[in-house]
């Protein structure tokens, strides 16, 4: 195993033969022999550095009715809420406060926003704050909105593709949603410029080894600048409700390995991975893991955003996320940082 491990750490390529056998090897001493190159990796880009961001959950009406998502559009038993920009820029405001730099607005596909109303709370925030970096995470737009926010001082962009495999797709989503779109959407961003996030859940219902692959080799190939991955978690509210979770021990193996794939990649420990396990974030930093996202959004809506159930950190106020997640860091032998934490330039081949 330690062979396919140091081959891995070589050349960043995994053939789906060695990609089953880490994933399904159960020997202690071979998955710490995986975490430790990809902390090595991890530490050669970026230290013992562990980058924070502000995550602003600004609203939960969503048009789409994925069948795994908490706030899809047909779940009737959902608590719809809606921060007005006035909102939004007093969480920036906090967030500055306890040192964030990085702040995240995502929210469910909310057509009540116009594009107008994106560029001007970007433009707001950057000019408040101009060291500080804007991620969106709004889901499938067109190329022309893309580039607005872009124009308007967006860095990044969070698109989870879900999964590379078509068919897999199909069975998450309903019909009126598109595999082709959601990619077309993530080559725009590239292409546009940002500093672009995909991303999939590890577990999620249909799910096989062989669509996990594909996940790994389209990370590959779309060389993105941040990744996040967490375990599928149900929701009581979708058709999924009854599905097994997805597993903390095989979504750590994933980061490791992700890591291994793109050495220099942003590489959350999600707040779903802390969810499923009480120390899952430390274990996921301790496998290459290197952002954390603690939550800005107002204390009252918290538990209303609620992709899946049990979710962590919902009756919290922002520092006191922030302040917990800095000992918890510290605990494992690293230190948030607060600078913005852009993607590292990438390595020479």
């Amino acid at each position: 195993m330690k062979n396919i491990i140091d081959a891995l750490a070589k050349t960043g390529f995994l053939s789906l033969d060695d990609f089953k056998a880490i994933i399904h090897c159960g020997n202690a001493q071979d998955t710490e022999y995986l975490f430790s190159k990809s902390r090595e990796q991890a530490q050669k880009y970026y230290g013992n550095k562990i980058f924070v961001r502000g995550l602003i959950e600004f609203t939960n009406y969503c048009k789409n009715d994925c069948l795994y998502c908490g706030i899809r559009a047909s779940n009737k038993n959902a608590n719809r809420y809606r921060l007005s920009a006035e909102e939004i820029l007093n969480c920036c405001d906090n967030g500055y406060s306890l040192g964030f730099r990085t702040f995240v607005l995502q929210g469910g596909e909310d057509m009540h926003y116009t594009d107008d109303d994106y560029v001007s709370i970007i433009g707001e925030i950057k000019s408040r704050y101009p060291d500080c970096a804007v991620t969106m995470s709004i889901g499938e737009r067109s190329r022309s909105s893309y580039e607005r926010y872009f124009e308007a001082g967006a860095d990044r962009y969070l698109l989870r593709h879900e999964t590379a495999d078509c068919d897999h797709y199909k069975r998450l989503h309903p019909d009126k949603m598109s595999f082709e779109n959601r990619m077309r959407c993530i080559k725009d961003l590239k292409d546009i410029g940002y500093q672009t996030g995909v991303g999939f859940m590890v577990g999620s219902p249909y799910q096989t080894e062989e669509s996990i692959y594909k996940d790994l080799q389209f990370i590959k190939e779309i060389q993105p600048h941040m990744v996040g991955i967490g375990p599928f978690i149900p929701h009581k509210d979708t058709p999924f409700a009854d599905f097994k979770a997805g597993s903390c021990d095989l979504t750590l193996k994933l980061l490791a390995i992700i890591r291994l794939i793109k050495p220099n990649v942003l590489l959350p420990a999600t707040t779903a991975l802390g969810t499923i396990d009480p120390r899952g974030r430390e274990k996921g930093i301790l496998a290459g893991a290197n952002v954390v996202m603690p939550n800005l959004s107002p204390v009252m809506h918290r538990k209303d955003y609620s992709l899946y159930d049990n979710k962590i950190c919902t009756g919290e106020e922002a520092a006191e996320c922030r302040f917990c997640l800095s000992r918890r860091v510290e605990s494992i032998g690293y230190e948030i940082v607060t600078d913005r934490g852009d993607c590292a330039a990438a390595p020479q081949s």
